[in-house]
């Protein structure tokens, strides 16, 4: 058993009387700090705001296993409500975040890496900022330059991808070679023709 588990509540002390008859006298009660442990929150100041938002009220003992310091405790009941709000939680922001990657719009583009020592190498992909992402191509191919971009979602991208790259060969992660740019242009713009405009 943790360490921080508390003894029966009979034993933290002088209880509001009203408190005392709705709690179990024989209840254990679980340290915030093995709470948060087990929830996978890195902070028990984590685990505190949840407390306050619930309006969970958590008893205080002295523990000897921590320098006789006043610790906080919260019943299993308690923690059984943090469990579930933290699962309704995540799976709120887990809708929310798939919702925001379904409406996010940005463009396709189709970068010739090297224009002239190496014409056929170019490099795919989606960026909700192309400017951004053209830097720090650069990085690497300080001559790369834009062919041309279509509107596109990200969900799209790797179907896209697919389509236009076929019989090139895949030099690196979005890299690819060609014996035809205009070619792979024109399977990108046949692509984006049949999707829904954005």
């Amino acid at each position: 058993m943790s360490a921080h588990y508390s003894q029966p509540l009979a034993r933290l002390g002088k209880c509001d009387s009203n408190v005392s008859k709705r709690k179990n006298m024989n209840e254990e009660y679980i340290s915030v700090i093995d709470a948060a442990s087990q929830l996978g929150m890195p902070h028990k100041q984590t685990l505190f705001k949840v407390i306050k938002r619930l309006n969970i009220e958590t008893r205080k003992q002295r523990n000897s296993a921590s320098r006789n310091q006043l610790i906080a405790y919260i019943s299993p009941n308690d923690y059984e409500r943090i469990k579930k709000y933290q699962s309704e939680s995540q799976i709120q922001t887990s809708k929310e975040k798939r919702n925001d990657t379904i409406d996010e719009k940005g463009v396709f583009y189709l970068i010739q890496l090297e224009p002239k020592c190496d014409s056929g190498r170019y490099k795919v992909g989606f960026a909700t900022n192309l400017s951004e992402r053209m830097r720090a191509h650069r990085c690497s191919a300080p001559f790369a330059q834009v062919v041309e971009t279509w509107p596109c979602k990200p969900l799209w991208e790797k179907t896209a991808i697919d389509c236009v790259t076929q019989s090139c060969a895949q030099i690196h992660t979005e890299v690819f070679k060609t014996d035809d740019l205009e070619l792979v242009k024109s399977k990108c713009e046949n692509f984006f023709s049949q999707m829904p405009e954005i």
